[in-house]
């Protein structure tokens, strides 16, 4: 009776060793190593190299989406997302890190914003400018033509007139009493 104990103890402790994944000799990221002959871990891609999907986000980049309800409303959560702490959701400039001493972005409403074509924002939000950091590799470019259109309407909201409205809407407002 006291052997197969004894063997059974011996199984159980064999597996007891720390030979596992977490044990293992390996090199971590920014360690020096002799592995290469520039002595680094990390080593630069080979020239020519290709990210996946780097040619399907190019053209997303160049190919602005026509503006549909769908597209507003993901431009609306993405701008809530990430333009509303430092834009507030109005677009006036006095988001919540505002609130709290980051430095006052310009208001979307601004004629010099209205003015800017929708390029030109697409770049701002892709490369940054001024305070504002790069959210290109961040937000999507689809999603950042979308952010755009929501700007769009935000601006517009705020500064449409009767005049802009579609005949049969004017019709109606004609027809609400003052």
């Amino acid at each position: 009776m006291r052997r197969p104990l004894c063997i059974l103890v011996a199984v159980l402790l064999a597996g007891c060793t720390r030979s596992n994944m977490d044990s293992q000799p390996k090199y971590h990221e920014y360690e020096p190593a002799q592995l290469f002959s520039n002595g680094r871990v990390l080593q630069a891609p080979p020239a020519g190299t290709v990210a996946r999907d780097d040619a399907a986000r190019a053209v997303e980049t160049t190919q602005r989406p026509a503006v549909t309800m769908a597209l507003l409303a993901r431009g609306r959560e993405q701008y809530d997302v990430f333009c509303s702490p430092c834009h507030d959701r109005t677009g006036k400039g006095r988001g919540i890190v505002v609130q709290r001493g980051m430095p006052q972005p310009p208001s979307l409403h601004d004629q010099r914003l209205r003015d800017a074509d929708d390029q030109r924002l697409f770049d701002v939000i892709s490369k940054g400018y001024g305070a504002m950091y790069a959210h290109g590799d961040r937000i999507r470019p689809r999603d950042r033509w979308a952010i755009i259109g929501y700007i769009r309407a935000l601006q517009l909201s705020q500064h449409a007139t009767v005049a802009d409205l579609p005949p049969d809407l004017k019709d109606r407002m004609a027809e609400i009493p003052p």
